[in-house]
This record gives C-alpha cells, sequence and structure tokens, in this order.
C-alpha cells in the first residue's frame, strides 16, 4: 500500500482529468484519454528508470523542481506546444491557423490536416531524437570507469573500443549518413542531416555544461569532496544541479517524441492528446521519484543497464522509422523486454548472491566446530591431570 500512496496525487489528478474529457468529448473522449494514459506509462517506464539515474544525483530541492516544474514542461510543452511549433514550422502556417486545424480534428492520413503535418515532420523529429539518445547509450557503454556488466559478452568488448576518444560521436556521425542516404527520401536528406547534426550538438552541449558546472561546484565547496573521498552519495546543487536539470528534460523530451507522434495514430484530437499523455508523463515523473527513494536501482543492479539498452534500442527504431512504419507496439515492446529482463537477471544474481553468502556462513560454522572441541579438549586435560595426581 505504501507505494500505491505515492502515486495518491497523481490518481486524484487522473479522476480530474478524466471528468474534464467527458464534458469536452463525451465518453469517447474519456475512453481516448485513458488509453493514451497507460500507454504513455507503459512505454516510458524505460524513461523513468533512466532519469532515476540521473535524478538520484539531484538533491531535494531539484527532485520536487524535477516533479513539478518539470512536470509543466513535460505536459504543456512536449505534449501542447511542440506540436504546435512543428506543424508551424513543417506547414509554413501561423500559429492562429494551427490552432484551428487542432481543433477540427481532421484525420492525419489526410493532406492538410493537423495530424498529416505533424507526420510530415517526422523524419527531422526522428534523426533528432536518434542521434541523441545514440549518443547517451553509447557513452555508457564506452564507459571506462564502469565496473558492472549485464550482457558481458558484448558489453566488455563495447566497453574495451570506447578507449578510443570521441568514439561515439564517429559512430553517431557514420550512422547518420547511413541513414541521410539509405533511409531518408530524396527531398528530406538535408533535413535529416540537419536535424541529426542538431541532435549530437545539442548532446554534446547539455552533457559538456553539465560536466562543467558539476566540476565546479565540487571544487568549490570542499565538504562535496569529502564527502566523495569517504564514498557516499555527492548530491548537486546549485549551477551544477540547474545544468543537470535541463539535461534530464532535454533527456525526456527526447523519449516523448515517439509517443507524441505515435498519439496520433490512436486520435487526431490535440486536447486529448494533450490530456492523455500529460497525466501519463506525471505517472512516470512519479515513478521516476519513487525509483530514486526507494533504492531501486541500488536494489535491482542490472536495471539501469537495461533502461540504456532499452535507450540504444529506442534510437536505432528512431532512425529506421524515416523509412519504415514501426508500430507503437514494437516500439514500446522492445524496450519494456529489455527492461523486465534486466530486472528479472537482477532478482536472479540476488538470489544467487544470497545462497552464496548462506554457504560461506554455513563453511565458517562448519570450520568453527572442530576448534571448539579442540579447545574443549585441550582446557580440560590439566583438569583431569590435576584430579589423578
Amino acid at each position: 500500500m505504501s507505494g500505491l500512496k505515492h502515486f495518491r496525487i497523481d490518481f486524484a489528478i487522473c479522476a480530474a482529468v478524466l471528468v474534464l474529457a467527458f464534458f469536452y468529448g463525451g465518453g469517447a473522449a474519456v475512453w481516448l484519454t485513458a488509453v493514451l494514459i497507460l500507454l504513455e506509462i507503459v512505454f516510458s517506464f524505460d524513461n523513468a528508470a533512466v532519469n532515476a539515474k540521473y535524478l538520484i544525483r539531484l538533491n531535494d530541492f531539484w527532485q520536487r523542481m524535477f516533479l513539478t516544474v518539470g512536470v509543466l514542461v513535460a505536459v504543456f510543452g512536449m505534449r501542447l506546444v511542440f506540436p504546435f511549433i512543428i506543424v508551424c514550422t513543417s506547414g509554413g502556417i501561423s500559429p492562429v491557423n494551427a490552432l484551428h486545424l487542432a481543433l477540427e480534428k481532421g484525420d492525419p492520413h489526410t493532406p492538410g490536416t493537423y495530424g498529416y503535418l505533424l507526420n510530415e515532420a517526422h523524419p527531422s523529429i526522428a534523426a533528432f531524437g536518434g542521434m541523441f539518445l545514440l549518443l547517451l547509450f553509447l557513452d555508457f557503454m564506452f564507459d571506462q570507469e564502469r565496473e558492472l556488466h549485464w550482457l558481458t559478452w558484448i558489453e566488455k568488448p563495447l566497453q574495451r573500443i570506447g578507449k578510443l576518444d570521441m568514439l561515439s560521436v564517429v559512430i553517431g556521425g557514420i550512422l547518420l549518413l547511413a541513414a541521410s542516404k539509405f533511409l531518408a527520401a530524396s527531398d528530406k536528406v538535408d533535413t535529416v542531416l540537419f536535424s541529426g547534426l542538431l541532435g549530437i550538438v545539442l548532446y554534446l552541449a547539455v552533457g559538456g555544461l553539465s560536466s562543467v558546472m558539476e566540476g565546479r561546484e565540487e571544487a568549490k565547496d570542499s565538504q562535496l569532496e569529502e564527502a566523495a573521498s569517504r564514498g557516499q552519495q555527492v548530491l548537486l546543487a546549485g549551477k551544477a544541479a540547474l545544468s543537470m536539470f535541463f539535461f534530464l528534460e532535454v533527456l525526456d523530451a527526447t523519449f516523448s517524441f515517439d509517443g507524441v507522434i505515435g498519439a496520433f495514430a490512436i486520435t487526431p484530437d490535440p486536447i486529448v492528446i494533450m490530456l492523455g499523455l500529460g497525466v501519463g508523463a506525471l505517472f512516470v515523473r512519479s515513478m521516476t521519484i519513487y525509483l530514486v527513494r526507494n533504492g531501486t536501482l541500488a536494489e535491482y543492479k542490472f536495471l539501469e543497464h537495461g533502461a540504456h539498452w532499452a535507450i540504444g534500442a529506442l534510437a536505432i527504431m528512431l532512425l529506421l522509422t524515416i523509412r519504415f512504419h514501426l508500430g507503437e507496439a514494437v516500439i514500446g515492446g522492445i524496450g519494456i523486454a529489455l527492461i523486465v529482463a534486466a530486472w528479472a537477471t537482477s532478482i536472479q544474481s540476488n538470489k544467487n548472491a544470497r545462497a552464496r553468502e548462506g554457504d560461506d556462513d554455513a563453511t565458517e560454522g562448519d570450520d568453527d566446530a572442530p576448534e571448539g572441541d579442540d579447545e574443549h579438549d585441550h582446557t580440560s586435560t590439566p583438569a583431569q591431570n590435576g584430579a589423578t595426581s
């Protein structure tokens, strides 16, 4: 029950949103909103697992900022404003006309409608998000300080070749060129190249800024250095936390691309999409906080690895969607499968570790028993000798 209490505010907001959906569009709007909420939660679990890895480094204040201000950015920024910007840019229309198109609820397969214009912009969105997520995945795999491996047969070789400086950027650039050459339509090549390059630049800029700010903050505060030397968790604050907060927002946005686009396959109504995906995003944020507060990443040690493999898979699938249609079930299903596999492997590993500890304790107990008998025999001998004498 304690786990459900953590989400009580989310359930209350969910109920209020479903009531609002009923007054907006009747029972059909309620049903579509509920479907979108469930889809966002299920397909974004990998997002929560990855966000938790970075959120655990922030103090309580910035965790609350992620859950409050960050939710506003996720709901209104990515689920409402972002589609309008894409439609205005790709369709060359004004925001007022974009709003009229959105409220018309036209078929996304009909040229000129809101959903159609958004789908037309998908190659650029896929290239941008694919490159950002790909670099995040590769940098994790190439990390030379990482000692724990999940899929050892592939993670260790990747870590060895990761000694080459900037290899993730090189691989990302090669895949971007291949995607623009073989996946993009002839009139979308320049768009895919530009968007993918923008994703690479943004990842390097935000990641670099985060590292610089973090280094300055640690150097400025000797207590952080002392805590780090004792092996304690160093929680970021100040400018370092602010830069990490921005990184989390960009990361969350890249995870949202496929969900926002895919939602138009369920309904062309942007209001219903914002309501459904917005509540789903709120649940995902709370799920992230829950993973951090309960130490789930530490308890299930391979969960972080599974989340990053899900990121890598999503990056490749986003690039493939430049040319091929991959349903939400495929995109979300693969990510969930990787997360569940990592979770199950972690449970089995914990069981094996406890079993080994039990065997070690039993062995130590067996080793102690003969020593106790020897001592008893040794101490009783003088008494027996004294009695005999």
